[in-house]
Protein backbone atom coordinates (compact mmCIF):
# COMPACT_ATOMS: atom_id res chain seq x y z
CA UNK A 1 0.00 0.00 0.00
CA UNK A 2 1.97 3.09 -1.41
CA UNK A 3 -0.62 5.99 -0.46
CA UNK A 4 -3.05 6.13 2.50
CA UNK A 5 -5.54 8.95 3.69
CA UNK A 6 -6.08 9.85 7.82
CA UNK A 7 -9.55 12.02 8.78
CA UNK A 8 -10.90 13.01 12.20
CA UNK A 9 -14.69 12.59 12.61
CA UNK A 10 -17.20 13.33 14.88
CA UNK A 11 -16.58 14.87 18.17
CA UNK A 12 -12.84 16.21 18.93
CA UNK A 13 -10.98 14.41 21.53
CA UNK A 14 -7.52 16.05 23.43
CA UNK A 15 -4.96 13.38 21.71
CA UNK A 16 -6.26 13.29 18.17
CA UNK A 17 -3.24 15.38 16.71
CA UNK A 18 -1.01 12.44 18.30
CA UNK A 19 -2.67 10.03 16.71
CA UNK A 20 -1.97 12.31 13.22
CA UNK A 21 1.46 12.72 13.88
CA UNK A 22 1.70 9.14 14.33
CA UNK A 23 0.33 7.90 11.28
CA UNK A 24 1.99 10.62 9.48
CA UNK A 25 5.16 10.20 10.40
CA UNK A 26 4.93 6.06 10.40
CA UNK A 27 3.89 6.08 7.26
CA UNK A 28 6.46 8.04 6.22
CA UNK A 29 8.93 6.61 7.73
CA UNK A 30 7.78 3.00 5.56
CA UNK A 31 7.58 5.07 2.40
CA UNK A 32 4.43 6.21 2.46
CA UNK A 33 2.47 8.74 1.02
CA UNK A 34 -0.05 10.29 3.84
CA UNK A 35 -3.00 12.45 3.01
CA UNK A 36 -4.56 14.47 5.16
CA UNK A 37 -8.34 14.57 4.86
CA UNK A 38 -9.67 17.98 6.03
CA UNK A 39 -13.20 17.82 7.86
CA UNK A 40 -13.77 13.99 8.26
CA UNK A 41 -16.04 12.46 5.20
CA UNK A 42 -17.32 15.64 3.78
CA UNK A 43 -13.83 16.41 3.17
CA UNK A 44 -13.47 12.69 1.38
CA UNK A 45 -16.33 13.53 -0.73
CA UNK A 46 -15.20 16.88 -1.66
CA UNK A 47 -11.44 16.32 -1.93
CA UNK A 48 -10.52 18.59 0.44
CA UNK A 49 -6.83 17.15 1.55
CA UNK A 50 -3.50 17.05 0.94
CA UNK A 51 -0.28 15.74 1.15
CA UNK A 52 1.47 15.88 4.60
CA UNK A 53 5.16 14.97 5.33
CA UNK A 54 7.24 14.81 8.70
CA UNK A 55 7.13 18.40 9.21
CA UNK A 56 3.42 18.79 8.51
CA UNK A 57 3.09 17.55 12.22
CA UNK A 58 5.60 19.39 14.05
CA UNK A 59 4.81 20.53 17.18
CA UNK A 60 1.01 19.22 17.32
CA UNK A 61 1.57 16.35 19.95
CA UNK A 62 0.69 19.06 22.49
CA UNK A 63 -1.95 20.55 20.88
CA UNK A 64 -6.06 19.65 21.81
CA UNK A 65 -8.51 19.33 18.85
CA UNK A 66 -7.42 18.23 15.55
CA UNK A 67 -5.80 19.81 13.00
CA UNK A 68 -7.56 18.20 10.12
CA UNK A 69 -10.71 19.56 11.78
CA UNK A 70 -13.67 17.68 11.97
CA UNK A 71 -17.67 17.60 10.78
CA UNK A 72 -20.95 15.35 10.82
CA UNK A 73 -21.57 14.50 7.44
CA UNK A 74 -25.47 13.80 6.56
CA UNK A 75 -25.04 13.34 3.14
CA UNK A 76 -22.32 10.36 3.49
CA UNK A 77 -24.48 8.03 5.03
CA UNK A 78 -26.42 8.46 1.82
CA UNK A 79 -25.24 5.39 -0.89
CA UNK A 80 -24.74 8.53 -3.40
CA UNK A 81 -22.52 9.82 -0.85
CA UNK A 82 -20.79 6.66 -0.44
CA UNK A 83 -20.11 6.66 -3.85
CA UNK A 84 -18.75 10.10 -4.29
CA UNK A 85 -16.73 9.39 -1.48
CA UNK A 86 -15.10 6.33 -2.95
CA UNK A 87 -14.63 8.06 -6.48
CA UNK A 88 -12.89 10.80 -4.71
CA UNK A 89 -10.32 8.48 -3.12
CA UNK A 90 -9.97 6.56 -6.40
CA UNK A 91 -8.73 9.49 -7.98
CA UNK A 92 -6.61 10.92 -5.16
CA UNK A 93 -4.92 7.45 -5.58
CA UNK A 94 -6.13 6.50 -1.48
CA UNK A 95 -5.46 2.85 -0.99
CA UNK A 96 -6.54 2.63 2.60
CA UNK A 97 -7.46 5.02 5.21
CA UNK A 98 -7.17 5.86 9.01
CA UNK A 99 -10.33 7.13 10.35
CA UNK A 100 -9.79 8.85 13.98
CA UNK A 101 -13.22 8.65 15.86
CA UNK A 102 -16.43 7.14 17.46
CA UNK A 103 -18.90 4.64 16.78
CA UNK A 104 -20.16 6.67 14.39
CA UNK A 105 -16.83 7.26 12.15
CA UNK A 106 -16.57 3.30 12.23
CA UNK A 107 -19.78 2.88 10.76
CA UNK A 108 -18.56 4.90 7.71
CA UNK A 109 -15.03 2.99 7.74
CA UNK A 110 -16.44 -0.45 7.47
CA UNK A 111 -19.02 0.51 5.16
CA UNK A 112 -16.08 1.79 2.71
CA UNK A 113 -14.26 -1.26 3.41
CA UNK A 114 -16.96 -3.31 2.26
CA UNK A 115 -16.95 -0.87 -0.85
CA UNK A 116 -13.20 -2.06 -1.40
CA UNK A 117 -11.50 0.48 0.48
CA UNK A 118 -9.28 -0.69 3.51
CA UNK A 119 -10.18 0.96 6.50
CA UNK A 120 -8.57 0.94 10.40
CA UNK A 121 -10.36 3.16 13.10
CA UNK A 122 -8.72 4.29 15.91
CA UNK A 123 -11.17 5.24 19.17
CA UNK A 124 -10.61 9.07 19.76
CA UNK A 125 -14.16 9.68 22.18
CA UNK A 126 -13.55 11.53 25.36
CA UNK A 127 -16.62 9.36 26.60
CA UNK A 128 -14.67 6.01 26.33
CA UNK A 129 -17.93 4.48 25.00
CA UNK A 130 -16.14 2.27 22.32
CA UNK A 131 -16.94 -1.42 23.33
CA UNK A 132 -13.89 -3.04 22.27
CA UNK A 133 -11.92 -0.41 23.70
CA UNK A 134 -10.41 -0.36 27.52
CA UNK A 135 -9.51 3.29 26.72
CA UNK A 136 -10.53 5.81 24.43
CA UNK A 137 -8.12 8.70 23.13
CA UNK A 138 -9.19 11.89 24.69
CA UNK A 139 -11.03 10.22 27.78
CA UNK A 140 -7.53 10.86 30.28
CA UNK A 141 -7.34 14.32 29.44
CA UNK A 142 -11.14 15.05 30.14
CA UNK A 143 -11.86 13.33 33.14
CA UNK A 144 -8.26 15.70 34.33
CA UNK A 145 -10.44 18.68 32.99
CA UNK A 146 -13.46 17.63 34.47
CA UNK A 147 -11.67 17.13 38.31
CA UNK A 148 -9.76 20.81 37.58
CA UNK A 149 -13.10 22.51 37.15
CA UNK A 150 -14.98 21.04 40.08
CA UNK A 151 -11.57 21.54 42.22
CA UNK A 152 -12.35 25.30 41.17
CA UNK A 153 -15.99 25.20 42.49
CA UNK A 154 -15.34 23.39 45.72
CA UNK A 155 -13.48 25.96 46.71
CA UNK A 156 -16.54 28.95 46.32
CA UNK A 157 -19.24 25.49 47.73
CA UNK A 158 -17.29 25.34 50.95
CA UNK A 159 -16.54 29.22 51.22
CA UNK A 160 -20.35 29.58 50.97
CA UNK A 161 -21.74 25.96 52.74
CA UNK A 162 -23.29 24.98 49.21
CA UNK A 163 -24.29 22.20 47.19
CA UNK A 164 -22.76 22.66 42.97
CA UNK A 165 -24.82 20.32 41.28
CA UNK A 166 -21.98 19.67 38.17
CA UNK A 167 -23.49 18.02 34.85
CA UNK A 168 -20.89 16.28 32.87
CA UNK A 169 -20.24 14.94 29.29
CA UNK A 170 -21.27 11.59 29.08
CA UNK A 171 -24.66 11.03 27.17
CA UNK A 172 -24.66 7.11 27.12
CA UNK A 173 -21.71 6.50 28.94
CA UNK A 174 -20.92 7.62 32.68
CA UNK A 175 -17.13 6.53 32.44
CA UNK A 176 -16.16 10.54 32.90
CA UNK A 177 -18.72 10.73 35.90
CA UNK A 178 -18.16 8.23 38.13
CA UNK A 179 -14.35 8.26 38.00
CA UNK A 180 -13.98 12.13 38.11
CA UNK A 181 -16.84 11.43 40.97
CA UNK A 182 -14.25 9.53 42.95
CA UNK A 183 -11.67 11.43 42.35
CA UNK A 184 -13.36 14.69 43.81
CA UNK A 185 -15.35 13.31 46.80
CA UNK A 186 -18.73 13.38 45.23
CA UNK A 187 -21.22 12.92 47.51
CA UNK A 188 -23.80 11.51 44.69
CA UNK A 189 -23.15 10.18 41.47
CA UNK A 190 -25.62 9.74 38.82
CA UNK A 191 -24.97 7.54 35.77
CA UNK A 192 -27.23 6.62 32.31
CA UNK A 193 -26.03 2.83 33.51
CA UNK A 194 -27.28 2.96 37.02
CA UNK A 195 -31.25 3.71 37.75
CA UNK A 196 -31.29 5.81 40.90
CA UNK A 197 -33.72 7.17 43.22
CA UNK A 198 -33.08 10.85 43.56
CA UNK A 199 -34.79 11.11 47.42
CA UNK A 200 -32.60 7.92 48.23
CA UNK A 201 -29.45 9.07 46.19
CA UNK A 202 -29.17 12.29 46.71
CA UNK A 203 -31.31 14.08 49.61
CA UNK A 204 -31.05 11.30 52.28
CA UNK A 205 -27.41 11.05 51.54
CA UNK A 206 -26.54 14.62 52.32
CA UNK A 207 -28.82 14.10 55.17
CA UNK A 208 -26.68 11.91 56.48
CA UNK A 209 -23.45 13.71 55.83
CA UNK A 210 -24.92 16.91 57.10
CA UNK A 211 -25.30 14.15 60.35
CA UNK A 212 -21.81 13.96 60.68
CA UNK A 213 -20.87 17.41 59.89
CA UNK A 214 -20.44 17.69 56.39
CA UNK A 215 -21.77 21.38 55.61
CA UNK A 216 -20.74 21.78 51.39
CA UNK A 217 -21.86 18.78 48.73
CA UNK A 218 -20.74 17.92 45.40
CA UNK A 219 -23.16 15.82 43.37
CA UNK A 220 -21.47 14.92 39.74
CA UNK A 221 -24.52 14.25 37.04
CA UNK A 222 -23.66 12.33 33.64
CA UNK A 223 -25.30 14.70 30.68
CA UNK A 224 -27.52 11.07 29.78
CA UNK A 225 -29.13 12.30 33.43
CA UNK A 226 -29.61 15.84 32.80
CA UNK A 227 -32.06 17.79 34.66
CA UNK A 228 -28.76 19.65 36.86
CA UNK A 229 -30.89 22.73 36.97
CA UNK A 230 -33.93 21.08 38.24
CA UNK A 231 -31.98 18.96 40.89
CA UNK A 232 -30.08 21.93 42.56
CA UNK A 233 -33.64 23.60 43.05
CA UNK A 234 -35.14 20.55 44.97
CA UNK A 235 -31.85 20.10 46.83
CA UNK A 236 -31.89 23.66 48.11
CA UNK A 237 -36.31 23.06 48.84
CA UNK A 238 -35.28 19.87 50.56
CA UNK A 239 -32.26 20.34 52.25
CA UNK A 240 -32.28 23.88 53.41
CA UNK A 241 -28.92 23.95 51.61
CA UNK A 242 -27.79 26.85 49.18
CA UNK A 243 -27.55 25.10 45.56
CA UNK A 244 -25.92 26.02 41.98
CA UNK A 245 -25.73 23.69 39.07
CA UNK A 246 -23.33 23.72 36.64
CA UNK A 247 -22.89 22.44 33.31
CA UNK A 248 -18.95 21.86 32.31
CA UNK A 249 -20.32 21.35 28.46
CA UNK A 250 -17.49 21.19 25.37
CA UNK A 251 -14.96 22.86 27.79
CA UNK A 252 -13.91 18.90 28.69
CA UNK A 253 -13.48 18.56 25.12
CA UNK A 254 -10.22 20.74 24.95
CA UNK A 255 -7.03 21.44 26.22
CA UNK A 256 -3.39 19.89 26.26
CA UNK A 257 -3.71 16.22 26.46
CA UNK A 258 -2.22 14.14 29.37
CA UNK A 259 0.76 12.00 28.82
CA UNK A 260 -1.66 8.85 29.08
CA UNK A 261 -3.77 10.46 25.45
CA UNK A 262 -0.49 11.66 23.54
CA UNK A 263 1.42 7.80 24.46
CA UNK A 264 -1.60 5.51 23.68
CA UNK A 265 -2.63 7.81 20.43
CA UNK A 266 0.95 7.46 18.89
CA UNK A 267 1.11 3.70 19.55
CA UNK A 268 -2.31 3.42 18.07
CA UNK A 269 -1.85 5.39 15.26
CA UNK A 270 1.72 3.46 14.37
CA UNK A 271 -0.68 0.10 14.96
CA UNK A 272 -3.16 1.15 12.27
CA UNK A 273 -0.32 2.08 9.55
CA UNK A 274 1.12 -1.35 10.34
CA UNK A 275 -2.73 -3.10 9.25
CA UNK A 276 -2.59 -0.73 6.18
CA UNK A 277 1.04 -1.37 4.94
CA UNK A 278 0.25 -5.31 5.41
CA UNK A 279 -2.85 -4.60 3.04
CA UNK A 280 -5.26 -5.30 6.34
CA UNK A 281 -8.20 -3.17 6.90
CA UNK A 282 -11.84 -3.52 8.48
CA UNK A 283 -9.76 -3.31 11.86
CA UNK A 284 -10.29 -1.50 14.66
CA UNK A 285 -7.53 -0.45 16.62
CA UNK A 286 -8.37 -0.99 20.36
CA UNK A 287 -6.59 -0.71 24.28
CA UNK A 288 -7.33 -3.93 26.14
CA UNK A 289 -5.81 -4.49 29.74
CA UNK A 290 -2.88 -1.65 28.49
CA UNK A 291 -1.60 -3.88 25.17
CA UNK A 292 -2.38 -2.32 21.56
CA UNK A 293 -4.75 -5.05 19.74
CA UNK A 294 -7.26 -4.71 16.94
CA UNK A 295 -10.49 -6.45 16.26
CA UNK A 296 -12.46 -6.93 13.24
CA UNK A 297 -14.74 -3.94 12.42
CA UNK A 298 -18.08 -6.06 12.50
CA UNK A 299 -17.05 -7.70 15.81
CA UNK A 300 -16.24 -4.18 17.70
CA UNK A 301 -18.89 -2.02 16.81
CA UNK A 302 -21.69 -5.40 18.11
CA UNK A 303 -19.98 -5.87 21.23
CA UNK A 304 -21.56 -4.22 23.98
CA UNK A 305 -19.54 -2.38 27.12
CA UNK A 306 -20.64 -2.77 31.10
CA UNK A 307 -19.40 -0.60 33.52
CA UNK A 308 -18.30 -1.81 36.91
CA UNK A 309 -20.78 -1.46 39.59
CA UNK A 310 -18.62 -2.48 41.89
CA UNK A 311 -16.71 0.65 41.59
CA UNK A 312 -19.69 2.21 41.62
CA UNK A 313 -20.88 0.71 44.74
CA UNK A 314 -17.00 1.85 46.52
CA UNK A 315 -17.46 5.32 44.98
CA UNK A 316 -20.74 6.01 47.29
CA UNK A 317 -19.20 4.06 50.02
CA UNK A 318 -16.47 6.04 50.51
CA UNK A 319 -18.30 9.67 49.91
CA UNK A 320 -20.45 9.49 52.89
Amino acid sequence: MKTIGVLTSGGDAPGMNAAIRAVVRYGCENGMKVLGIRRGYNGLMQGDMFEMNLRSVSNIINRGGTILYSARSPEFKTEEGMQKAIETAKEFGIEGLVVIGGDGSFRGARDLSLRGIPCVGIPGTIDNDIACCDYTIGYDTAMNTVLEMVDRLRDTTESHDRCSVVEVMGRRAGYIALNAGIACGATSILIPEVEYDFQRDVIDRMRKTQSTGKKHFIIIVAEGIGGVDEMAKRIEKETGVESRATTLGHVQRGGVPTVRDRVNASLMGCKAVELLKSGIGNRVVAMQKDEIVDYDIFEALNMKKSLDLDIYRLAHAISI
